[in-house]
């Protein structure tokens, strides 16, 4: 008599190849701290190389521009605030100026009058 394989084989009689995969991971992971207890581990984190990543690149450009920025800001806030005063104390000498000039006019105005009238 023959026996039917069982659901998780080939017809060959191996397992499919997802389960094969799968069972050399689990083998080579087993394996792995065996190996490693007589060797040094190649596996290393390199500084230099870890900044020449184009990620690492961008993410330093932006906080460059994050820096230049924040200056940039600065540098806005004080040239604001001597606008602001200016344009405070510009308004206030300008306005007491026309007032000035409208009593200046009136006063001219009378005496114009008054001249006019008297030849």
């Amino acid at each position: 008599l023959t026996q039917a394989p069982p659901a998780s084989t080939t017809k060959l009689g191996y397992p499919p190849p997802k389960e094969m995969a799968s069972r050399r991971v689990l083998l080579g992971l087993l394996a792995l701290p065996a190996a490693a207890v007589g060797t040094v581990s190649s596996l290393t984190f390199d500084v230099a190389a870890a900044k020449n990543r184009p990620v690492s690149k961008v993410i330093t450009l932006l906080k460059d521009m994050m820096k230049q920025l924040e200056k940039e800001a600065e540098e806005d806030e004080e040239i604001y605030d001597k606008m602001a005063c200016w344009c405070e104390t510009n308004d206030k000498e300008k306005t007491k100026a026309i007032a000035d000039a409208q009593a200046r006019i009136e006063d001219l105005t009378t005496k114009i009058e008054e001249l006019t009238a008297a030849s």
